[in-house]
């Protein structure tokens, strides 16, 4: 049995549900527990009462929890939902100590095959990290972090859990949305980890984690019976940045990273969206809501103008119809 976690509120309930039912589709026996953000995502999951979801209210990991409470005083939304990261798996392994081992994802995953050769290669560790894999001309972005904090397994024992402690207090006494002192977010604090804990082990398979970031290094095939990255299976994409714009469009959020063949866009990204609207059907037929996915035309980050100059670019696109 294969504990996930992970956490999103209502702006970000289509991409966790919808990497709920890529697991569904391809994972082994499993439980996913999310960490809801508000009250609407927690009565919505309890709703729909799936079995092996088990949606646990932001007020339960912080009751009982002075230490991470008071952070919010000082930190942005986001840089409260940063500091909260390595608290939440934490939480579980204390209040569930049946689970072996717990491995942290981020909402917007999407796996297309079995993730078994992830766990394959942790057999012998206890914390399992993946790196971004930048490509020699994104080095530079290794300055937000050598690895990314999309997929972290954590064994419950001893080594795994100094390590999620270790990380808690760091993120605790800092973790803001900026670059400081050789510190980003909750994702910098990764590069201490291969030195400073044993048994670290370091991701290898190519399949798991295609990114907008690092898709140029590999040979990429697309068939009809899946996609491969240097003859191996891809396993799940990052669909980091990824935002949609009304109903019809979306912006992939690759720009900064350069362009991706359109055949791999269209295939990724296209089906993604495709995903996400699927989710919403099911999710109606379960319970009649009228609307699940959210959309973001601008924002703080993403203003009207990028919005503009992305479409002129050629950066947003179309979603295909059904």
């Amino acid at each position: 049995m294969y504990h996930f976690c992970t956490y999103f509120d209502r702006n970000y309930i289509a991409q966790g549900l919808t990497l709920y039912r890529s697991l569904s589709r391809n994972s082994g026996p499993f439980i996913l527990w999310v960490l809801c953000f508000d009250d609407p995502t927690y009565d919505l999951l309890m709703q729909m009462g799936i079995d092996n979801l088990r949606p646990v209210p932001l007020r339960d990991l912080e009751q009982g929890d002075g230490p991470l409470r008071k952070t919010k005083t000082d930190r942005s939304r986001v840089e409260y939902i940063f500091t909260c990261t390595p608290s939440w798996p934490l939480y579980l392994l204390n209040v569930h100590p049946e689970i072996d081992m717990i491995t942290y994802l981020d909402a917007d995953l999407y796996f297309y095959s079995n993730p078994a050769p992830i766990f394959d290669e942790n057999t012998d560790r206890s914390i399992l990290i993946i790196g971004h894999r930048f490509p020699e001309h994104l080095r530079h972005l290794e300055i937000h972090g050598i690895y990314n904090v999309g997929l972290l397994t954590f064994r419950n024992d001893s080594r795994g859990r100094d390590c999620l402690q270790w990380w808690r207090e760091r993120c605790l006494e800092w973790c803001f949305d900026r670059l400081e002192d050789g510190r980003y977010a909750d994702q910098k604090y990764l590069d201490y980890w291969p030195e400073r804990f044993p048994g670290v082990g370091v991701l290898q398979h190519k399949g798991a984690g295609l990114a907008p970031w690092n898709f140029m290094k590999y040979k990429i095939d697309i068939e009809k019976t899946g996609v491969t990255i240097d003859g191996q299976p891809l396993i799940f994409y990052h669909f980091h940045g990824f935002r949609l714009i009304y109903r019809l469009f979306y912006d992939p959020g690759t720009k900064l990273y350069g362009p991706m063949p359109s055949n791999l866009r269209r295939w990724l990204y296209d089906g993604y969206a495709k995903a996400l609207f699927d989710t919403e059907t099911w999710v109606r037929n379960e319970i009649h809501l009228l609307k699940l996915v959210a959309y973001r035309p601008v924002s703080r980050s993403y203003p009207w103008w990028r919005m503009i100059l992305n479409l002129l670019q050629g950066q947003i696109s179309m979603i295909p119809k059904k």
